[in-house]
């Protein structure tokens, strides 16, 4: 099949004169012509040359609830009309940090910012802060925003990345300055006896240790059963605070992120994405005895748009459908999930192709692979990731719109006919694979 792009195309050719690489985020360049969006609503996008996609990227995972829904979209324009930038204080951000407090089992303080980098970034400040130490451990294959002191290792070239049991800090980007890899500890993924090795090398000077409790952007990689559990024991004992980097899971795997999914307490968590349905609305939470450092003025943390009345009023409505329906909406995520993974799988299974399809649910990830499973980043580096950017470009051209590396986010919007649909587009684009 193929999709008429005309008026993509010849927006695409303009772009590339005005916009630096033709694209507004590195995140949306493709081979070929980027996705144009005219309009979104529910589970479907519309780009400007009138193609209809069933949509599993969901803006990266922000909307949840599906595209524009009404009761958010009613909340931003009420807020709208109230005005869009006080740099003052309201109730709404009150009101929304009660609930985050009530959701999620660690939040006893919160602040907002704008987006997910940010929030990492006051996390981190605030840990050095706190601790007075200076180094960060983070895992190879974790993504935790692209500013310079933690873009380090995210998907590293693997022969340029150090032994498996011992990476070494590969920069994301030229122009970093390379100082920060100073600070940077690098541990693979899943591997207890390497963090604990690790902990012990650098004992009194990891002032946190920062993690994906389920790897997303990497694969959609689950811990192994017992090894959050030991890295909360190991960070206690060594006096490191635990980070969890909760912009993907948050509110996604559970009302209270993945910390209430997988039971493990972190000292501070970031969030984003999912808690405002799309809005640009992060935020840092954690427990009282830590975050009330910020409060102290010695840890400097601020911002012109934070708590920004729009983005909040769209937090306050999407995570009041979140907690009070969350029987019914977390229901239908998983529901859903189960229900597609066990299609793409059959699919692949029919066509005789190697996939692995794996993940929560709500968000899952498919592989080209034999592996039976993939537990960190070598394992995903050693799938056929051109094989899935493939995949990405035949299921565009069949009207099913997934994250190019592979990743499939889920939304309440999606409804039985469109998991059925969709499973039949991917027996299709395999077949044309």
């Amino acid at each position: 099949m193929t999709r008429s792009l005309h008026v993509s195309r010849a927006l695409y050719s303009d772009a590339q004169r005005y916009l630096a690489g033709g694209v507004s985020s590195d995140a949306r360049r493709v081979a070929g012509v980027p996705l144009y969006v005219d309009r979104a609503e529910g589970a479907r996008l519309w780009d400007v040359d009138g193609n209809s996609y069933l949509d599993y990227v969901l803006g990266q995972g922000p909307a949840l609830l599906g595209h524009c829904p009404p009761a958010v979209v009613e909340a931003i324009t009420a807020q709208a009309a109230r005005g869009m930038v006080y740099s003052a204080q309201h109730a709404a951000e009150v009101r929304v940090a009660e609930r985050i407090c009530a959701m999620v089992p660690s939040a006893e303080r919160v602040r907002f910012n704008t987006v997910g980098s940010e929030a990492v970034h006051a996390a981190l400040r605030l840990a050095r802060g706190y601790t007075g130490r200076s180094r960060i451990l983070k895992f190879e294959g974790h993504y935790h925003g692209w500013l310079d002191p933690v873009l380090y290792s995210v998907h590293p070239a693997v022969d340029a990345a150090g032994p498996a049991d011992s990476p070494i800090a590969v920069p994301g980007t030229a122009g970093q300055q390379p100082g920060h890899a100073d600070d940077l500890i690098i541990c693979p993924w899943n591997d207890l006896d390497a963090l604990t090795r690790l902990m012990d090398r650098h004992a009194g000077q990891i002032a946190a240790v920062i993690t994906e409790p389920v790897l997303c952007n990497t694969g959609a990689i689950r811990p192994d059963p017992g090894y959050l559990e030991a890295m909360r024991r190991l960070c206690d004992e060594h006096g490191i605070l635990l980070i969890f980097d909760e912009i993907i899971t948050g509110f996604r795997l559970a009302p209270g992120g993945a910390q209430e999914y997988l039971g493990v307490m972190p000292d501070l968590s970031v969030f984003g994405k999912a808690m405002a349905g799309g809005m640009q609305v992060s935020a840092l939470a954690g427990r009282a005895a830590v975050m009330d450092h910020i409060s102290t003025g010695k840890i400097a943390h601020a911002g012109t748009f934070n708590s920004q009345p729009v983005g909040i009023a769209a937090a306050e409505a999407t995570l009041r459908v979140l907690d009070e329906r969350r029987e019914e909406v977390y229901g239908t995520l998983y529901a859903r999930g189960s229900a597609l993974m066990e299609g793409l799988r059959a699919a692949a299974d029919k066509a005789g192709v190697p996939m692995l399809v794996d993940g929560p649910g709500p968000v899952f990830q498919t592989y080209f692979t034999g592996a039976p499973a993939v537990r960190d980043y070598r394992g995903f580096a050693a799938t056929d990731r051109a094989m899935m950017a493939g995949l990405h470009a035949a299921l565009l051209d069949r009207g099913v719109n997934i994250v190019p590396r592979g990743l499939w986010f889920l939304s309440t919007a999606h409804t039985e006919a469109d998991i059925a649909a969709t499973v039949d587009a991917f027996a299709d684009a395999l077949g044309a694979l």
